[in-house]
């Protein structure tokens, strides 16, 4: 084939990826019937891979630049990567990294360095993309790495394309630093991810084989959504949904997450830099994955959600949901309290919502079938559905950034799991015995955080992401974020013993779970999925710690509830609850902090 045809056959071959990349990409990012879109771009891009691989010499005389192949590739990867967000598939997160990685090594962008604007834009694009692929499968020492390297290359441009504003990059740049600040000032002694190894009890598990309730749901969705005024984010990853997505995510025991060294040369690549090498191992990824693990559950992400995006994909999601699954929803946010006289012109709709809320407030007396608490004033009020919220919006914005636990209703229809991680959280008790179909389970956080040395700097808190959230995902460096113990340097003796200490504690917890008599079937339902029962275990723990710990002012708003009611069995007053934070606190010598009764 002569020079011109190959040429002329790349550019085609190229353009018509292109295309079918922009329609995968302007696709919502949620949804299942969306496969075979996907199966046309990847198999348009791998006709492109191959054809750049058989005809490379010939490309290469006709002027084909490395970062064109550079380019490919970084698409491939991004196509891969915007795969795992829809599906939480670890497959694609990992076939991602895989083609990141081969671009990094191999340099494809290096013979552009200061010649080509659009090839310095893509180059760019290329390290935030890797960046977020990294920060996602935990690579730290890589994710230190890119952001060093996007810091000079930032500075770089802004030297020899000096007609060109780089504003927005240095914007990538400082959230990328302030995102590993934060995670960086805390080792985490263990993955976030679910481990098997860990995070399963040996003592346990002949009663959780043998458990079986009335109903068992399976959980196989969950939706993530942050809205907090100057939270630490990356891209659309927020500190507290980052912490949530990994740990609902399984850890693979594969050698890849043995953290291989940055600068490792050997990766089972053909490393050629000679040449414009299109050779890249895509069955790596196969290799790095672990078959033996269960799905991961899938994921919906959402980055400061507008309450009628929210609401539509959580209707996306219900609409979707198999029987007899249940589906996570989280939600951390600030919230606003009721507001007195509304505005005249939403008369309408406020009677409305009156009338509503007066028939689920009877509903609520008709269903109720446990006990809740009552409000401060002692009863339930029909307008509670619709008065406290949480902001989706910016402070002093309408009423429609506000969500109103009312507006969860309609989705009770389904099996639901809430977590409302908020200093209005409480609100949402009111779906208790308002449901649609099935009782939700609903951990809530408390109204304010518990620190040893509370900072006045709402900037701090926000750069270290919800306490709550942070018990829920990783309990010993919240326990210790808490205290003010340096957790940069940690002692692995001391920590392997505070794990410990706390793994058997979890046991223990464990066990009376699922051998209790008068477990409320809402959270039966859900105990033998190994994600939530992780996540109320964490919760008794974090219930436990924040009773027990000493403060000056009154403790209820500094306590987080659930609802319905667990068994007292696991009560924070309950002696063998209280014995094992008092175990860890005496381990790590903050007992102190912490007043136990005495038995």
């Amino acid at each position: 084939m002569a020079g011109e045809d190959v040429s002329s056959n790349f550019r085609a071959l190229v353009e018509n990826a292109d295309r079918k990349f922009a329609r995968v990409r302007d696709l919502p990012a949620f949804g299942r019937a969306q496969s075979h879109y996907f199966q046309k771009v990847f198999k348009a891009y791998m006709k492109l891979w191959n054809y750049q691989q058989s005809y490379r010499s010939k490309l290469v005389e006709s002027g084909l630049n490395r970062w064109e192949i550079g380019e490919i590739a970084s698409r491939i990867g991004q196509l891969y990567f915007s795969q795992y967000m829809r599906t939480s598939e670890a497959r694609f997160l990992l076939e991602a990294y895989v083609f990141y990685e081969a671009i990094l090594r191999r340099r494809y962008f290096d013979e552009a360095q200061g010649k080509d604007l659009g090839a310095r834009f893509k180059e760019l694009r290329f390290y935030a993309r890797f960046l977020l692929v990294s920060l996602i499968v935990d690579r730290k020492e890589m994710v230190l790495h890119l952001a060093e390297k996007l810091r000079v290359l930032v500075d770089d441009s802004k030297s020899n394309f000096r007609e060109t504003n780089f504003k927005e990059w240095r914007l990538v740049v400082q959230e990328i630093t302030r995102f590993i600040k934060s995670d960086t000032n805390l080792t985490y002694v263990r993955p976030l991810r679910y481990c098997a190894m860990l995070d399963s009890y040996p003592a346990s598990q002949t009663y959780l084989a043998r458990f079986h309730a009335k109903k068992l749901f399976k959980f196989r969705d969950a939706l993530l959504a942050s809205y907090h005024r100057n939270e630490v984010k990356y891209a659309e990853v927020t500190l507290d949904t980052y912490r949530m997505m990994q740990c609902l995510e399984w850890e693979p025991s594969g050698s890849f997450y043995q953290k291989r060294p940055v600068e490792a040369k050997e990766n089972g690549f053909v490393i050629d830099h000679t040449l414009t090498s299109g050779l890249i191992d895509m069955k790596l990824a196969a290799d790095m994955a672990d078959p033996s693990l269960p799905p991961n559950p899938r994921k919906a992400i959402l980055y400061r959600p507008t309450v009628s995006h929210l609401l539509a994909v959580l209707a996306m999601i219900c609409d979707e949901l198999s029987p007899e699954t249940v589906m996570l929803l989280y939600l951390s946010a600030s919230g606003g309290p009721a507001r007195e006289n509304v505005a005249q012109p939403e008369n309408s709709v406020g009677s409305s919502r009156t009338s509503k809320s007066k028939l689920l407030a009877r509903a609520s007396q008709e269903q109720k079938s446990y006990k809740s608490e009552p409000h401060s004033n002692g009863k339930m009020s029909s307008g509670d559905y619709y008065e406290d919220h949480l902001w989706l919006g910016p402070r002093g914005g309408s009423g429609s950034n506000n969500l109103y636990p009312g507006d969860l209703i309609p989705f009770t229809r389904k099996p639901l799991f809430l977590i409302i991680d908020s200093d209005t959280s409480r609100a949402f008790k009111v779906l208790g015995g308002a449901e649609r179909g099935e009782p939700v389970a609903m951990l809530l956080s408390p109204l304010k955080p518990s620190f040893e040395n509370p900072s006045t700097d709402d900037d701090t808190e926000a750069l270290n992401g919800s306490q709550f959230t942070f018990f829920l995902t990783a309990p010993l460096q919240a326990f210790c974020q808490m205290l003010g113990l340096s957790n940069s340097n940690p002692d692995p003796e001391v920590y392997d013993e505070a794990e410990s200490i706390l793994s058997a504690s979890f046991s223990e917890w464990e066990t009376i779970l699922l051998t209790s008599k008068v477990l409320n079937l809402v959270w039966a339902q859900v105990l033998p999925d190994p994600f939530l029962r992780r996540l109320i275990l964490r919760f008794i723990f974090c219930r436990s710690v924040l009773t027990s710990f000493i403060r000056t002012e009154d403790d209820d708003p500094y306590l987080p509830q659930c609802h319905p009611n667990l068994p007292d069995s696991v009560s924070p007053v309950y002696k063998p609850v209280q014995s094992s934070v008092q175990r860890l606190a005496d381990h790590l010598g903050v007992a102190k902090s912490f007043h136990f009764t005495k038995s």
